[in-house]
């Protein structure tokens, strides 16, 4: 096995935390070698299908079941996996790991440079103290080691430079951060919105907070609203690690990255307490290499940054690297989706929507605001859950079986746009548990020689009660705004279908019952960080890309003032 010592950090993983983590380590003058296990896609000339027309989409973009049962089970039940997309998505059967059928976790993967960061939907949130101080209020978890304070100057640092689109509301459990002009809600949502607030005064619907420019900045362009934004944005407007973070970090002439480098394990020195290489497979040719640094950011998504770890094993950590904790895999969470409510909107037929706007309606958390003890009077469950949805108009897609007729007539029928209906669908917080975990499959290999990943995950009872209420609720607002034919849904999804899995190597004050700490530094491995969705000590109810972020532009100025003190 070769190797290489040319670098001062190594980064494994190139989307959301792994690009910020890379600029930010490039720009303070470190060489960094950034290691992705997909392949290389360069921004704009990589985006093969992002101006396609509907009617060049081979088949009109109807599913071959065939391919998508052999090999892409899994992440074809993604929103944005379709024919236009399929090309940064995982093969499943290429890329397996073991899903129990009976108890299913859906684990969603991109295979190319920059991740998921490609194909998210793109909303951020801000945590708040009411997200970070949950866990010490009801007793669900552990304390986290920072609160809002400690990260909300990194937040407003990484707004102003991914560019977020947004609404100023003054909701303390639901900060404002740094916007630019916000994408404008159609006419039936700012009906909506007025019905909703003037009959519930504590509920508040606000156009998405998005990281979407809608002002030309740092060289990037804005949103002319052309979407589907996952399959690539030429003009940078949508905030991509490919669009963005390592193009910054490229412009420094301090990084290097490495496609097709599927990452092993970490080895690790007991005398400097220090990891001491990284050991690498190429994807193509299966042959091994050794790098070493100096300083280690995993970045590999929640799930793959702890399959590294758990499978770099050692006498000093037989459980898994930075695990003498023995919580490495454990409190996996993702947010419980499936509750809420559709309605038709009677009116407004002369008004249409003004082009594919990529965001929708908010409607933060109303539930357990200040409840002492987590619950407030009357709710039978912990913490919240936040609304998101859009006002759209019907089109031929779904008239066609209701429109009477045929030939010309019922042709010309069909180009007329249908009624408007409105949808709001609830994310809910899932309370960290010990019992939700990952772990490896010694004997399931991938085609690398990898133990595969297993999933023993649920959502419990008081997940399944938020839903229920979140269900109710939205039959409710709807109501009191005027919607008829509605129907409510609620739907218990399987983890893992929100895409947003995160706490699997948390952080925490205790070492003895976390793996990072406040730093998001291994309490174990001094020169070893995790920044992605594996660190999160709660999950709140908020889409956590943001915080990945954050916590990661956080966690680099403290390593590099360790790096360049000496103190590594």
């Amino acid at each position: 096995m070769s190797e290489a010592s040319d670098f001062d950090a190594i980064v494994v993983g190139s989307g959301m935390s792994g690009g910020w983590a890379a600029k930010e380590l490039c720009e303070a003058g470190l060489k960094v070698l950034v290691l992705e296990r997909g392949s290389m896609v360069r921004h704009g000339k990589d985006y093969t299908t992002e101006h396609i027309p509907p009617w060049e989409i081979p088949l009109a973009g109807k599913k071959p079941r065939e391919l998508y049962k052999k090999d892409y089970p899994v992440q074809s039940k993604v929103w944005a996996f379709n024919e236009t997309t399929r090309h940064f998505f995982n093969n499943d059967r290429e890329n397996p790991y073991v899903r129990d059928e009976e108890k299913p976790f859906n684990w969603h993967r991109a295979n190319v440079v920059g991740g998921r960061s490609l194909l998210w939907s793109r909303q951020v949130y801000r945590f708040s103290d009411l997200d970070f101080e949950a866990n010490k209020r009801d007793g669900h978890g552990a304390d986290w080691p920072i609160r809002y304070s400690d990260i909300d100057p990194w937040y407003s640092y990484v707004e102003s430079f991914i560019g977020v689109s947004g609404q100023k509301e003054g909701l303390p459990h639901l900060p404002d951060g740094e916007f630019q002009k916000p994408m404008p809600l159609s006419v039936i949502e700012r009906e909506v919105k007025a019905a909703i607030e003037h009959e519930y005064p504590d509920r508040h619907l606000t156009i998405g907070r998005c990281a979407v420019q809608t002002e030309a900045k740092n060289g990037r362009g804005s949103c002319h609203y052309c979407g589907p934004c996952e399959r690539g944005c030429s003009v940078a407007a949508v905030f991509s690690s490919v669009g963005v973070t390592l193009p910054a970090a490229e412009r420094t002439g301090n990084m290097t990255l490495l496609a097709d480098s599927v990452v092993e394990g970490l080895d690790y020195n007991e005398k400097t307490g220090k990891v001491n290489a990284v050991r690498v497979i190429d994807a193509n040719s299966h042959a091994r290499k050794r790098y070493t640094a100096k300083l280690i950011f995993l970045c590999a998504s929640t799930v793959a940054t702890t399959q590294i770890l758990l499978n770099s094993k050692s006498e000093a950590f037989p459980n898994g690297l930075a695990n003498s904790s023995g919580v490495l895999g454990h409190y996996l969470m993702d947010h419980a989706k499936g509750g809420g409510a559709v309605g038709m909107m009677p009116g407004h037929l002369d008004s249409y929507i003004f082009g594919h706007r990529p965001n929708g309606i908010y409607i933060p958390r109303f539930r357990n605001l200040q409840a002492e003890g987590g619950k407030e009077p009357g709710v039978d469950f912990l913490r919240g859950y936040g609304y998101q949805g859009k006002a759209m108009r019907l089109g031929w897609q779904h008239m066609h079986k209701q429109t009477r007729g045929f030939g010309k007539d019922f042709k010309h029928a069909l180009r007329r746009p249908g009624p408007w209906m409105m949808f709001m669908g609830a994310f809910a917080e899932h309370l960290p548990d010990k019992n939700n975990r990952m772990f490896l499959d010694a004997n399931e290999k991938d085609r690398f020689g990898i133990p595969q990943v297993c999933f023993d995950a649920s959502y419990g009872e008081n997940e399944s009660r938020l839903q229920d209420d979140a269900e109710k609720q939205a039959t409710n607002m709807l109501r009191v705004a005027g919607a008829v034919s509605i129907k409510s849904f609620n739907v218990k999804s399987t983890p893992g279908s929100s895409i947003h899995e995160m706490g699997t190597a948390r952080m925490g004050k205790n070492p003895a019952k976390s793996v990072l700490n406040q730093w998001n530094r291994a309490h174990d491995v001094s020169n070893l960080f995790v920044t992605d969705g594996a660190c999160m000590t709660s999950s709140s109810c908020v889409n956590p890309s943001l915080t990945y972020m954050a916590l990661t532009a956080r966690a680099v100025n403290y390593a590099v003032d360790l790096f360049k003190t000496g103190a590594l």
